[in-house]
């Protein structure tokens, strides 16, 4: 056990104080096997708005780990490590959701809405196992039913191992589970503070800015002073209490910026690239119809 290595690479790129770089994806077969070429740290599969369907979940998962990378690393850690955004906001408590996305082996669960210390208390609580109050760590009690065949097998641990493993970072230092919430009102930028002196166990918090700016007044308009200063007051918050904070869009025009800014888990866009194509509509000359559209018709 002393010997196993970190298993998740998100955790792996903060514990050396690194960003760590993930993006939203489909959960799908193909879509699994293109990230499983890249360089990302991990994937986010995307089930809150996508279809939520925990067998395709499961295929989409196997598809991602690539097997050559897997075994020149000497470990059996992914490339790119799963993670899963379930459908629940966090006033719906449907913690079944987080243990069928871990009993298949994801390695954290991104929690949408979460808007008072309740709703992280209940995120974190369903993310790990009941024990003992005698317990190390026993808050937030775990009430994380036990049935973890499929995911040690993914994990390739033994069942001891995963028990050791399957709790919350960076509350439990060799945990491999990252509970990532979610602040996307102004409630939840307004609790934020109690937020983090209440529950321990949140890995990361992200900032939805998408609802964030809807909830302002000002939708997706992020670069609108009132919502500037609503992002800038969660990453204040999150180094008051040095909890990780997370950037939902970045691109090459911001990511400077909002690493300046102090965010430490970047979503970037994948990019996909068609090089026949965009030459081809270049050499015959429709590159600017494309661009435009093409014919109103």
């Amino acid at each position: 056990m002393a010997n196993l290595p970190r298993l998740n690479g998100i955790i792996r790129a903060l514990e050396q104080n690194l960003p760590a770089f993930t993006s939203f994806a489909m959960p799908d077969i193909t879509t699994a096997l293109a990230f499983s070429k890249t360089k990302y740290d991990g994937v986010v599969f995307e089930m809150e708005h996508n279809h939520y369907d925990v067998s395709n979940l499961r295929d989409s998962l196997q598809y991602l780990l690539n097997r050559e990378l897997i075994a020149k690393s000497g470990s059996v850690a992914p490339a790119v490590t799963p993670i899963v955004r379930i459908p629940p906001n966090g006033s719906e408590m449907n913690q079944f959701i987080a243990k069928q996305v871990l009993d298949v082996g994801a390695y954290g669960v991104v929690w949408p809405h979460i808007s008072t210390a309740e709703e992280a208390y209940n995120a974190v609580s369903a993310c790990r196992y009941s024990r003992p109050k005698s317990a190390e760590n026993y808050e937030p009690a775990g009430i994380r039913g036990d049935g973890p065949g499929k995911a040690l097998r993914y994990w390739g641990v033994s069942q001891k191992e995963y028990y050791e493993r399957a709790d919350v970072w960076p509350l439990v230092p060799t945990g491999e589970i990252l509970v990532v919430t979610m602040i996307e009102d102004s409630k939840g930028v307004g609790n934020l503070d109690d937020i983090l002196s209440r529950v321990d166990g949140i890995g990361i918090v992200l900032i939805g800015e998408g609802d964030l700016s809807q909830d302002l007044g000002h939708p997706r308009d992020y670069e609108h002073p009132v919502v500037r200063e609503a992002m800038a007051h969660v990453v204040a918050t999150c180094k008051k209490h040095n909890v990780v904070v997370g950037h939902p869009h970045v691109n090459k025009n911001n990511v400077e910026s909002v690493l300046q800014q102090g965010y430490r888990f970047l979503m970037a866009g994948p990019t996909t690239s068609y090089p026949a194509l965009e030459k081809g509509l270049e050499l015959s000359g429709r590159q600017s119809e494309k661009a435009s559209g093409g014919n109103d018709h």
